[in-house]
């Protein structure tokens, strides 16, 4: 059965890190491209970062850069999303998707990524 599983996400205060892991089971990650989404209560999906197959490029929302980093571990099957100085708006349910797809442009347009995608972690940022 292929599917991606997700772990980490918590509670955490304001300016804290926490790292998502995304792990995929069943197919081998290395082809894929790896996205991550949040959606916050009341408010639509959004893209948040997308990392290619090959890790050579990388794309974030401006409301995460500089502070989020999306990483890939392809000999554990992995990939992650490093949340640091983490603040109350980054509140929302987070999604890793990963999508077949070796291109280095596909992250251009990963907003409409299909393919495999996680349960969802909850990340609460809070005081």
């Amino acid at each position: 059965q292929l599917q991606v599983v997700q772990s980490g996400g918590g509670l955490v205060q304001p300016g804290g890190s926490l790292r998502l892991s995304c792990a995929a089971s069943g197919f081998t990650l290395g082809y894929y491209a790896v996205g991550w989404f949040r959606r916050a209560s009341g408010k639509e999906r959004e893209g948040v970062s997308c990392i290619t197959a090959s890790g050579r490029v990388t794309n974030y929302a401006e409301s995460v850069k500089g502070r989020f980093t999306i990483s890939r571990d392809d000999a554990k099957n992995t990939a992650y999303l490093q949340m640091n100085s983490l603040k109350p708006e980054d509140t929302a349910v987070y999604y890793c998707a990963a999508d077949q797809d070796l291109a280095d442009d596909f992250c251009s347009g990963y907003l409409r990524m299909g393919g495999h995608w996680g349960q969802g972690t909850q990340v609460t940022v809070s005081s």
